[in-house]
């Protein structure tokens, strides 16, 4: 087994790719009210930064930059996956377990990279608002719902048709 070692730096800034067990599952966007809450509630117990996120159907990106002094990420996610897993739950999602007895909606491990500097952050904040298009799920960034891309439109850091390619002025 892989020993895994994570970066852990207080008051840190870290780009995550969270991902459900099943990849083929809509879950997170048919039940994104209930992600919403168990995001906004871990956010509220255990404060942090969301610099940007986009929500697909089976996995979700972010950018969050913590307290300082604080450092303890996997803390907060454990919380957001199991305050989202009861919320299904009691909704009467179905949900498998695994050989150990415990809920199988999401993959064990998630992928987290700390932000090295202010054009890593660019490049990751690009990668994070041009994600629903790469998958397919829209034309353009502002054509998903749940990405941050929109709140970046609203604050003038990114123009409505970033990422677009323009039209091609064909002569007749």
């Amino acid at each position: 087994m892989v020993a895994y070692r994570r970066n852990f730096v207080a008051g840190g800034t870290y780009f995550f790719t969270v991902t459900l067990r099943d990849r083929r599952s809509p879950l997170l966007v048919e039940r994104i009210e209930d992600l919403r809450a168990a995001y906004h509630r871990v956010r509220c117990e255990r404060p942090f930064t969301t610099d940007a996120i986009v929500v697909l159907p089976d996995h979700l990106h972010c950018i969050w930059t913590l307290p300082p002094g604080d450092a303890d990420y996997a803390g907060r996610w454990k919380a957001i996956k199991a305050r989202f897993t009861s919320a299904c739950r009691r909704a009467g999602v179905a949900l498998t377990r695994d050989d150990a007895g415990a809920y199988d909606l999401w993959q064990r491990r998630y992928w987290e990279h700390t932000i090295r500097d202010e054009r890593d952050f660019e490049g990751q904040v690009n990668y994070i608002q041009y994600n629903p298009v790469k998958h397919g799920h829209a034309d353009t960034p502002g054509g998903w719902p749940h990405s941050s891309f929109h709140r970046y439109v609203r604050n003038g850091l990114l123009p409505p048709n970033w990422a677009v390619a323009p039209e091609l002025d064909v002569p007749e």
